[in-house]
């Protein structure tokens, strides 16, 4: 009885650590997605498929280009979480200072690249016309947020690695308050347009810096990065090799997994300004879904980095089991709400009639994908906090192999074929993960010697 009293304590802990983590980074991801969403919908007021579908690719352009990089987040939770289960404030200076650095010297290579990569990407992506004219305008204007996007990524990542979800979840909520409110303003209330889109995103990311960059220069470890910054440790081969390795294997992964959402969004383009604006819409609404589920990737980056950190290799077994089922039922609850709601959810992203029908002959795969992509998004999390970087690439590049050839045997069947590739994508990469996840687990978890 002792032991069973033990167990559920230990689970009830568990579950409520989970919770803790997971809860308030949902809200924040949902605050995150209100910046695509609150776009999609502006824009869809003013009832021109064309300035939607520019909004629509010029936003695919950027999110490809900056979420490559977001392994600063990503590799930030997973090494600050690390050096908290060892009880090292220091090595959590040390991991902001070099995430810092790293973030300013992308900065300056993207802005440095900006008149190559914009016409390059507005032209991978497959737009033309009058579509293209309006994305041009919203990349020339919204391309000035990547260097504020690359510092909060670090700075977000360092507070979540930290416990602080709660405090990045009142930045995110009171930044896509003020989108919102900007985007209204300028677009319906001035009369901007697409222009008006892109520079609420350009303020709201520049103001969401100046709030995070407050909260963590308040925390202990912070504090100590001037003086961290100084010294020699902090910027030699051997430290810099870690965080770099990291990197590389996160960066690569992101490439795979935005080619890809740009492979979506060219077989939607091909198909014309309707299909591109209607996958849009689907799009964000599966976005909104994924940001949710991604509160259990972040639990999952905190809590399993922390048993790494620690070497409990029983509370990280039991870890992985709670996060996946705690996902899952959240999943199901997600996709039986959009089952109730959908419809009528993605028909007011848009008032034109011929955008409207075509979201509506395909809105079952919104419902599915939820269920669909949930265990990769939490394995994501388990690998990311483990540092198993490397075995998450090779499982990315397999299911991308698989995804590329359901694209081509899916096209007889139209816009369907399209995201049933899509949904089986996420299927492929989970079952990747989980064939890697028990000799993953026996080996990190071997006696030091």
């Amino acid at each position: 009885m002792a032991d069973a009293g033990r167990s559920w304590a230990t689970n009830s802990a568990m579950n409520r650590a989970i919770l803790a983590i997971a809860l308030p980074a949902m809200l924040t991801n949902v605050a995150t997605a209100l910046f695509g969403l609150a776009d999609m919908w502006v824009i869809g007021q003013l009832g021109d498929a064309a300035a939607q579908g520019g909004v629509e690719v010029g936003a695919r352009l950027l999110l490809a280009l900056l979420t490559i990089f977001n392994f600063l987040r990503s590799s930030t939770v997973a090494l600050t979480a690390q050096a908290a289960g060892r009880g090292d404030e220091p090595a959590q200076a040390e991991v902001l200072v070099r995430a810092l650095a790293v973030a300013l010297a992308i900065g300056a290579l993207l802005l440095a690249a900006m008149p190559l990569v914009v016409p390059f990407g507005l032209q991978l992506l497959g737009a033309h016309g009058a579509t293209a004219e309006l994305a041009r305008a919203y990349v020339d204007i919204r391309y000035w947020s990547g260097l504020p996007w690359l510092f909060n990524a670090v700075l977000t990542g360092w507070l979540i690695g930290r416990r602080r979800v709660r405090a990045v979840l009142g930045v995110e909520v009171a930044a896509n308050l003020a989108h919102v409110a900007l985007d209204v303003a300028l677009v319906l209330g001035l009369g901007l347009g697409v222009a008006g889109v892109a520079a609420a995103t350009l303020a709201s990311e520049t103001g969401k810096l100046i709030a995070l960059a407050a909260i963590a220069w308040r925390e202990e470890p912070a504090k100590r990065a001037v003086a961290v910054a100084r010294q020699p440790r902090t910027w030699s081969l051997a430290a810099l090799g870690g965080l770099l390795r990291l990197n590389r294997d996160l960066f690569a992964r992101t490439v795979l997994l935005m080619g890809a959402v740009m492979l979506l969004t060219r077989s939607g383009a091909e198909q014309g300004a309707v299909v591109l604006a209607a996958n849009a819409i689907i799009y964000q609404l599966f976005m909104l879904s994924a940001l949710m589920l991604d509160g259990f990737e972040s639990a999952a980056q905190v809590l399993c980095g922390e048993a790494l950190g620690a070497r409990d290799r029983r509370r990280f077994t039991r870890l992985v089991r709670a996060l996946l089922a705690w996902g899952g039922a959240a999943a199901l609850l997600i996709t039986l709400a959009y089952a109730a709601v959908g419809a009528q959810l993605a028909a007011s992203f848009s008032t034109a009639p011929a955008v409207i029908a075509e979201v509506r002959a395909h809105l079952g795969w919104m419902v599915l994908l939820p269920v669909a992509g949930v265990a990769s998004f939490v394995l994501d999390g388990v690998f990311i906090g483990s540092s198993w970087t490397r075995a998450m690439l090779q499982t990315m590049a397999v299911a991308l192999v698989g995804y590329v050839a359901l694209l081509w045997l899916g096209r007889p069947l139209g816009n369907h074929g399209l995201w049933l590739a899509y949904a089986l994508f996420f299927l492929l990469r989970a079952a990747g993960q989980l064939t890697l996840l028990p000799g993953l687990v026996r080996r990190s978890f071997l006696p030091r010697v």
